[in-house]
């Protein structure tokens, strides 16, 4: 009998984010360059596009962060406006997708709907969002909001965001153009028209922007908690993961496909792509040396005692980063670190796993956070490293991933001239681009009109109806 035929191979999607937050970026190291000139930010995209990525990302913070009342100096501090920066990077790219991170919880959807059409007319298609919310009144007091909306309420609210975003984006039709120009006279009388009453949004008027030429900007989510995975799967194109590790991602990859049919959709239209690092090396041996040396000089003595700080929620600044981990209680009030997720909850929990980790293996301080930040997700000689993030793919761990360099901005340099092509050869990813828009890059259909039947008013859900 003839063999069955081999299931086609899937292709790889890949991302660059521009580093600058956290303890990723290699401060101390002498190729390590401006985190705020544009020439930074146009190396990097020109290198992601060169490797024929789908898109480059930027995060963005809202607030600067603080510990013990004064601005974490391990941050970037005046990082340019997102969207301002992806608009001038349209103008030296031609390909590459362009996503920016932008807050549904202190902005307002008719200028955010504005902005990103624009910048998907300005970049010819390419223009992706981030949808992220808050959760702080340290962030809100910058909006003279402070903690206006309940935790309960933020993605509540983002649904009900982006919906009154995509009915803005959906009142100009495919080809409303000016009939007559000069007298501004447009071919439908109800060009940009709307009106949206809800919960959190009671607006009406025109829209200034015809749709662009995805019709809508694509949808990026990042969440992991229940209500965001539900929202992932309700509205995004594609979501970003924290899953790195093979058994990981495959448990949250079928979690959240699962998800979708429920909503009207197939697997295929949410890709699932984890953030992640790499180190390459001439020889396997090699390869981990460096990573181990990237990993060290990643969390700083300095560094390694601020994150202690703001797990524990006390000053620690007396203790030895090379000593052991301290022997007091933390303080599980509101704590020394301002604008960190990552300190707001669960934090006696982190401390019984760093000692018992550090009773384990004798960790010192500084190796703990090592081990809790540091770590490196594909690491080996280049065609090891092919292997590992086709392998990841393959076997539906992920559909591709966001590479995150350790180093501003020449850290994707190598990936680019030394692993992409290998991934070429194995025709899992593609030799030049075959479209135009973001939407073809990854292989997405029409965006989802404003007006689809949903299985039930997502802005009326409750976290707990949304995550069963």
């Amino acid at each position: 009998m003839p063999a069955e035929p081999r299931p086609p191979r899937k292709q790889i999607h890949l991302a660059a984010h521009f580093p600058g937050v956290n303890n990723t970026t290699v401060w101390s190291d002498p190729a390590s360059g401006s985190q705020i000139d544009f020439d930074s930010f146009a190396h990097l995209a020109r290198t992601a596009e060169r490797g024929r990525f789908d898109f480059f990302f930027l995060a963005e913070g809202l607030r600067l962060r603080e510990l013990k009342g004064r601005v974490h100096d391990l941050d970037v501090a005046g990082r340019p406006e997102s969207l301002t920066v992806l608009s001038a990077l349209a103008a030296v790219t031609t390909r590459l997708g362009l996503a920016a991170t932008v807050n549904s919880t202190f902005n307002e959807p008719y200028e955010v709907a504005r902005r990103l059409a624009t910048l998907d007319h300005l970049s010819g298609g390419r223009a992706a969002w981030n949808v992220v919310t808050s959760y702080d009144a340290f962030t809100g007091q910058n909006f003279r909001r402070g903690g206006f909306l309940d935790e309960a309420d933020r993605y509540t609210r983002a649904a009900e965001f982006l919906q009154t975003a995509r009915e803005l984006w959906d009142s100009w039709a495919d080809g409303d153009v000016p009939a007559d120009p000069a007298a501004g006279v447009y071919s439908r009388p109800g060009a940009g028209s709307f009106a949206h009453a809800g919960r959190h949004f009671d607006i009406a008027g025109r829209f200034t922007t015809p749709r662009g030429p995805q019709g809508h900007p694509l949808i990026i989510q990042a969440g992991d908690s229940p209500q965001g995975r539900e929202f992932a799967a309700a509205d995004a194109d594609v979501i970003f993961s924290r899953h790195g590790t093979l058994e990981d991602g495959r448990a949250f990859y079928k979690d959240v496909k699962s998800r979708l049919a429920r909503h009207g959709r197939r697997p295929e239209d949410l890709k699932i792509m984890p953030a992640v690092t790499y180190v390459l090396g001439d020889t396997e041996e090699d390869a981990a040396e460096r990573a181990a040396a990237i990993r060290r000089a990643q969390v700083s003595p300095q560094g390694a005692i601020a994150y202690l700080e703001g797990v524990w929620g006390r000053d620690l600044s007396s203790y030895d980063p090379d000593g052991p981990l301290p022997d007091v209680e933390p303080d599980l009030g509101e704590g020394v670190s301002k604008g960190r997720a990552q300190f707001r909850r669960d934090r006696d929990e982190t401390v019984r796993k760093w000692r018992e980790l550090a009773a384990e293996r004798g960790l010192s301080i500084r190796e703990v956070v090592i081990e809790a930040t540091g770590r490196q997700t594909f690491v080996g000689t280049a065609r090891s490293v092919a292997d590992q993030i086709d392998t990841f793919v393959q076997t539906d761990a992920a559909d591709g991933f966001v590479f995150v360099p350790h180093l501003t901005p020449a850290g994707l340099d190598d990936l680019v001239d030394q692993v992409v092509p290998l991934l070429q050869e194995k025709g899992v990813v593609r030799a030049d681009y075959t479209g135009t828009t973001l939407r073809d890059h990854l292989g997405l259909g029409a965006p989802r009109p404003a007006d689809r039947p949903r299985p039930k008013d997502d802005a009326a859900r409750t976290p707990e109806e949304a995550s069963s």
